[in-house]
C-alpha cells in the first residue's frame, strides 16, 4: 500500500498524472503589453527632439524652421503621457482564458477599416502631385471618415475641404512654404 501526498487544487498535470502547483496571480505587465506603443512613440519623440535641437538654422526668421517640429514633439510627449496613464489605469486582458470563470478575452482587427485607410493614404500619395493638396487631402479626410463609420458624406466633404484649404493657406501665406497645387496652380 502506498501513501500519496494531498494534491493541490491549483496546478497543472504532467504526463504521469501528478500535479505541480504554480502561481496564478497575474504580474504587473499582465494586460499591459500595450505599453510598447507609448514606449515606441517616446523613442520617436526623443529622436525628433534631438534632431530639432541640433538643427542648423540659417537666419533669424520667426517662427523659424524649429517651430513646427517643437510643436510635434510636445504633442508626442502628451500622447505618450496620456496613453501610458490610460493603460496603467485600465489594463486589458490579452488573448487568454481565465481559469474557473471561463471568461475569455478576445482581440480583433478591423481589416476593412484598416484596408480603407491604407488605400486612402496610397491614393493620396499617388494623386497629390496632380490634384494638389486641397483636393487630395480632402479626399483622404473623407476616406478616413468613411472608414471610421461616418455616414454624413456632404458634411465630411465640407469639413475636409475647409481644413485642407486652411492648411494650404497657413503654409503658403503664414510660412511661405508652397504645398502642391496640382491643376489648381493658376488659381492659388
Amino acid at each position: 500500500m502506498s501513501i500519496q501526498a494531498p494534491q493541490s487544487t491549483q496546478g497543472t498535470s504532467n504526463a504521469t498524472g501528478t500535479r505541480r502547483a504554480h502561481n496564478s496571480a497575474p504580474g504587473f505587465f499582465s494586460g499591459r503589453s500595450e505599453l510598447i506603443v507609448p514606449a515606441l512613440v517616446l523613442l520617436l519623440a526623443l529622436f525628433l527632439t534631438w534632431q530639432t535641437a541640433t538643427m542648423e538654422v540659417l537666419g533669424k526668421s520667426v517662427p523659424g524652421p524649429q517651430f513646427f517640429p517643437t510643436i510635434v514633439c510636445i504633442l508626442l510627449y502628451g500622447v505618450v503621457i496620456a496613453h501610458t496613464i490610460q493603460i496603467l489605469r485600465a489594463p486589458r486582458g490579452g488573448a487568454a482564458v481565465k481559469v474557473e470563470t471561463a471568461k475569455q478575452y478576445k482581440t480583433q482587427s478591423d481589416w476593412k477599416t484598416m484596408g480603407m485607410v491604407i488605400a486612402g493614404v496610397i491614393v493620396f500619395i499617388l494623386v497629390l502631385p496632380y490634384a494638389g493638396w486641397i483636393i487630395s487631402a480632402a479626399a483622404l479626410f473623407w476616406i478616413v471618415a468613411r472608414a471610421l463609420g461616418s455616414k454624413k458624406a456632404l458634411m465630411d466633404v465640407s469639413i475636409a475641404l475647409l481644413f485642407s484649404s486652411v492648411i494650404q493657406l497657413a503654409f503658403n501665406a503664414g510660412l511661405g512654404l508652397n504645398l502642391p497645387s496640382g491643376f489648381l496652380e493658376g488659381l492659388l
